[in-house]
């Protein structure tokens, strides 16, 4: 189920819960101040629990376990530290209640609803990094309703849906982090129309989509690499949308062709995109390297290094620019259809387009 279509509203009945399912071994106190430390076999939630606001709780060790933060300025720093899957996960504020096994490992949420987006309170500055988080059947790292949230030098590794994820957040700083196996995206920012989000530095490869933005407005992607994805960078624009007013500078996008077969979501095969662009508005493509995005497999309809298109729901795209990329050994390296005012895509380095006069 997509997380955008759940109702999920805090309840101190889950709160409760969470303390309850801490394990025996508690944290240690180390040092003076806010700081904790959670060492091989103690409890990373139990240290949450406890914890006041702005308390820094240092992990070292393998831990199987999914942890909730629901207290502003928590620094949750992981020292070589690696999450796993519980055999038997704790009660989460995250949790679809109708799917019980979709289990994130760290959830970061505030009070809300994710089926309205309304938010009645944010969860303010927490920050997770450090961290290898493979294996959970939702995502690696997950937040709703938060505020100034950073996940940084993390590796999340072959979880079920996303790498990491902000749903209905602000502020949302993603840097430096690597992302590999997701079976939906690697990088998500959506359900956010004031996201003002930051990634920087990423690196995404083998998920379906490297970098996705849905139904956001508002943030800078700036150095990362997405390369060996279904799909390297896509902005959906509807469904609900509107998305956009992002700039993407200084980013690499090659190769791009693994090959993602139809499924529920999708009913066709996807490979060989670069940057997808679909009934986005005000985004700026500007000075990335967009290279060597060729289909995978047979019957992709469409592909090509960067597209611009509009979107499945009709919504066209407008005012987007495509400026001073060098684009080449894609499949087209530039695609347009044509729709929509204000979309400036020219002068790139590139050689082939739909339609032809693009690269001219």
């Amino acid at each position: 189920m997509t997380r955008s279509t759940r109702s999920i509203i805090i309840a101190l009945a889950a709160l409760l819960l969470l303390g309850a399912a801490a394990g025996p071994a508690q944290a240690k106190k180390k040092g003076g101040g806010n700081r904790e430390f959670v060492g091989p076999g103690e409890s990373i939630q139990a240290a949450i629990d406890a914890a006041k606001p702005g308390t820094t709780i240092r992990v070292k060790g393998v831990h199987r376990e999914n942890v909730s933060i629901t207290t502003d300025g928590i620094k949750l720093r992981g020292l070589g530290a690696v999450l796993k899957p519980p055999a038997k996960a704790a009660p989460s504020p995250c949790s679809d209640p109708s799917n019980p096994e979709d289990v994130n490992g760290v959830c970061i949420i505030g009070e809300g609803s994710f089926e309205t987006g309304e938010v009645t309170r944010y969860v303010r500055n927490v920050s997770v990094s450090g961290f290898t988080i493979r294996g959970f059947p939702a995502s690696g790292i997950f937040a709703f309703a938060a505020q100034n949230a950073t996940y940084a030098r993390n590796r999340a590794r072959d979880n079920g849906e996303y790498g990491l994820a902000a749903f209905t957040s602000t502020g949302t700083h993603m840097l430096f982090n690597r992302v590999s196996g997701s079976e939906e995206a690697g990088m998500y920012v959506g359900d956010s129309p004031n996201a003002n989000a930051l990634l920087l530095g990423n690196e995404t490869s083998d998920n379906q989509l490297g970098i996705f933005v849905r139904n956001a407005l508002g943030g800078k992607a700036f150095r990362n690499s997405t390369h060996d994805n279904c799909v390297g960078i896509f902005v959906l624009g509807d469904a609900p949308g509107p998305a956009g007013n992002f700039r993407f500078s200084g980013n690499r996008v090659r190769h791009n062709s693994k090959f993602c077969p139809p499924s529920e979501e999708s009913p066709d095969p996807t490979s060989g995109v670069g940057i997808a662009l679909l009934g986005t508005t005000g985004v700026k493509i500007i000075r990335n390297k967009i290279t060597d995005n060729v289909p995978g497999g047979a019957g992709v309809p469409d592909h090509g290094g960067v597209i611009v298109v509009t979107g499945d729901g009709g919504t066209v795209p407008t005012d987007n620019s495509v400026r001073f990329n060098k684009i080449v050994r894609n499949g087209p390296d530039l695609v347009w259809d044509g729709a929509g005012t204000g979309n400036v895509l020219e002068p790139n380095r590139c050689r082939t387009s739909t339609p032809a006069d693009l690269c001219d």
